[in-house]
């Protein structure tokens, strides 16, 4: 019976003991919310820079033919199919395309507000830079 007895003593002291502890680690934690769930990490394509580049010059030629007047809907339109194609899932790397495409527009629109020799030969040389970035990402890193 004394054995019970001390045992008993023993679980109530090992009880009274720990509880201040158990307060103690409560108040030094206090309750915060949780923190939200990680995003899913979106991996840079090796190909970011050179689309970032197409992306800038794709918003730069939209600029100058709609200066100029021609038509403009096939720059905006290649530009959303290269959104929809290559950043689907992925909407960070969305808004930085978006951004390099409305860069491009607002650097020629800052410099260029009639359509002049220098836009038409800009959007010449533009064409032909979005052609050859067009070019040498599909060629390396294409299906």
């Amino acid at each position: 019976m004394k054995l019970i007895q001390r045992l008993g003593c023993l679980t109530l002291l090992a009880i009274l003991a720990a509880t201040p502890l158990a307060a103690q680690s409560a108040k030094q934690q206090p309750s915060a919310p949780p923190p939200p769930p990680p995003a899913a990490e979106e991996k840079p394509a090796p190909y970011d820079g050179q689309l970032t580049r197409l992306a800038e010059v794709l918003g730069s030629i939209q600029y100058l033919r709609a200066l100029c007047g021609a038509s403009t809907s096939e720059w905006r339109a290649s530009m959303q199919q290269l959104l929809d194609a290559d950043t689907g899932t992925e909407p960070k790397r969305r808004e930085r395309l978006t951004a390099a495409f409305n860069r491009g527009y607002r650097s020629f629109a800052a410099v260029h507000t009639s359509c002049t020799d220098a836009a038409r030969t800009a959007e010449e040389r533009y064409r032909i830079e979005g052609a050859t970035l067009a070019t040498e990402i599909a060629a390396r890193f294409g299906n």
